[in-house]
């Protein structure tokens, strides 16, 4: 499993795809700050190429390819995404129907609602981390639940994993905006009531999951 590449006839538990996407985290990260610090250099495709090892376009050839695989690694992971069997949860046309993506998307309108109420949030930390790490959350339960790959459980299990590291980052976010009276306790209440639904949800399905993994193959 050198570099964490995907072998098609294997299937990797939940803790292998989770060292894997960790993997494209730190490569889209410094990507992102190369990017930044060579933004306005004359050759910064070349340097970017060179330090993020694609030697092979360092001759001239564009490297846009690889920049779109990248980012769409992590955002969609390389395979498709798992579902659990018929009987721990029925299937969904796609992940904008399912009940927690809904949730975790109506979290993020209403964080929006709130900040375009109380626009100098905008500018505050913890409202930054607390908006940020909502719609990160949402972003990863849709890759988790946008496919239907019965091969790929443990990847499904990774992403809801991140998805609730994202909320759980969220929920410090906002008491952070309470303890300094920036918003209000009814919203808090809110806020909390929004994030709870969201993190029962994800807890319930990595449950599912996991029951079908063991069913599957009998152990974690």
């Amino acid at each position: 499993m050198s570099g964490y590449e995907h072998e098609p006839d294997r299937v990797w538990d939940e803790y292998e795809w989770e060292r894997f996407l960790q993997q494209q985290d730190h490569k889209t990260e410094k990507y992102m700050e190369l990017l930044e610090k060579y933004l306005d250099h004359p050759q910064r495709d070349q340097i970017i190429a060179r330090e993020m090892g694609w030697t092979q376009l360092l001759n001239g050839d564009s490297w846009r390819d690889e920049v779109d695989a990248l980012l769409a690694e992590e955002s969609s992971g390389v395979g498709g995404e798992s579902s659990v069997g018929e009987d721990e949860a029925p299937p969904v046309d796609g992940f904008e129907d399912h009940a927690l993506y809904r949730a975790a998307f109506a979290l993020t309108v209403w964080i929006d609602q709130l900040f375009d109420e109380q626009p100098a949030l905008q500018n505050e930390p913890a409202a930054v981390k607390l908006a940020t790490h909502s719609a990160l959350a949402s972003a990863k339960l849709a890759a988790a639940l946008s496919d239907d790959d019965v091969d790929e459980i443990g990847m499904t299990i990774a992403y809801l994993k991140r998805a609730l590291k994202a909320i759980t980052v969220s929920m410090d976010a906002g008491a952070q905006l309470l303890a300094e009276t920036l918003i209000t306790p009814r919203q808090h209440e809110v806020l909390q009531h929004r994030l709870f639904e969201v993190r029962d949800g994800i807890i319930t399905l990595m449950g599912q999951y996991r029951g079908e993994w063991l069913r599957r193959f009998g152990s974690l």
